[in-house]
């Protein structure tokens, strides 16, 4: 059996690595071990962040979707239970979106978790 050499398979996978490295600063985008390791380690970030994104943009919508609540003399909490007992069914992105950019829908919504939240106590 003849012997053989991996030069075209191995010359392709540091190709690879190396254009994936494109764009990163100084040796890690010339040096084959250092580009590896630094791609290897962004996919590893990038996979992590992926879901990372989520719990992020949720802790986000919460603090606006708080805040704004406080303004109108409800706490988060209360606010979030006083929808519920009224069967309004809305996500936290659009609940954070009307905390921003629509204040008297908000201000509607405070009114009636308010009034539900009465008349369960």
């Amino acid at each position: 059996m003849p012997r053989t050499k991996h030069s075209v398979t191995s010359r392709e996978r540091r190709r690879r690595y190396l254009k994936a490295a494109k764009g990163f600063y100084g040796g890690r985008s010339k040096l084959y071990r250092t580009a590896r390791e630094a791609v290897e380690r962004s996919l590893a970030y990038s996979y992590r962040d992926r879901r990372q994104r989520k719990r992020d943009f949720r802790k986000l919508w919460i603090a606006r979707i708080n805040a704004a609540a406080r303004l109108n003399g409800l706490s988060y909490n209360r606010f979030i239970s006083g929808l519920k007992k009224a069967d309004v069914n809305i996500n936290r992105k659009m609940l954070a979106e009307m905390a921003v950019n629509d204040q008297d829908g908000f201000k509607n919504l405070t009114e009636l978790a308010k009034s539900a939240n009465e008349t369960t106590e």
